[in-house]
């Protein structure tokens, strides 16, 4: 085993166990929370191995990092998570590969993913991104819609083209009520996921927490964690 695997299978363990110890004190079953590894500025040598070691879903936020790495890595069983905020012009390179964008959070959007779905003859997986700091009608500082634009957006989704609507994401908020409350934040989450469900059921994904607050994520009921630090070490710096 290599240097690196062996980092990687150690780092892996160390979350697997935070993971089955949160769902083990929630009362839910392991099975039931997905473990997303976020592989962003990391090579594509990283996902092939974290692939030997179990891994089937890694995310990505930067399309011109994603779409090379993907290439890279065609012949592994791989689901593919876009979680980065998306301008219309890089949708049909994201579509090309991507299982699940992560971050829809505009209208606009939506129409771009749809076009590009139906023209690379793929269906598309699409989470809600909520800004838990937004108010109503704007966009939250790291992306997302405000909570009372979640309806609307999920009907668009939901007769398009192409698209599926899968269920929520958000990221912690670090400013307004939220900020520092990440409990509270992905419990509201829950929240909003629980009136999405009455209109649309199978929209039951729910992607909230990562390498440092999954265990409020896991308590309060997210379906998906997104971790990649915990897994794949400090980030080297860009630039």
């Amino acid at each position: 085993m290599t240097d690196r695997k062996a980092e990687l299978a150690a780092n892996l363990a160390q979350v697997e166990e935070r993971i089955t110890a949160s769902c083990a004190a929630a009362d839910r079953a392991r099975e039931d929370v997905t473990l997303v590894v976020v592989t962003k500025t990391y090579p594509a040598s990283d996902v092939r191995i974290l692939h030997e070691l179990g891994v089937r879903h890694v995310a990505e936020n930067r399309d011109q990092d994603a779409a090379p790495k993907a290439t890279a890595c065609a012949d592994l069983s791989l689901t593919w998570h876009f979680v980065g905020q998306l301008q219309t012009n890089k949708v049909r390179s994201v579509t090309s590969y991507a299982d699940i964008v992560q971050s829809v959070d505009r209208p606009k959007l939506v129409t771009a993913l749809s076009a590009a779905a139906v023209r690379g003859e793929r269906e598309l997986g699409c989470l809600i991104q909520v800004a838990l700091d937004a108010e109503s009608g704007e966009r939250g500082e790291r992306g997302g819609v405000a909570p009372d634009g979640v309806e609307e957006l999920a009907d668009a989704i939901a007769e398009a083209p192409g698209l599926r609507l899968g269920g929520l994401m958000t990221v912690a908020p670090l400013a307004g009520e939220y900020a520092g409350r990440q409990r509270a934040a992905f419990e509201r989450l829950m929240e909003i996921s629980s009136r999405l469900r009455s209109a649309h059921p199978a929209a039951n994904m729910v992607s909230a927490g990562m390498s440092g607050d999954l265990e409020d994520a896991v308590a309060a009921g997210a379906t998906h964690v997104r971790v990649g630090t915990a897994v794949l070490g400090v980030r080297p710096r860009l630039g």
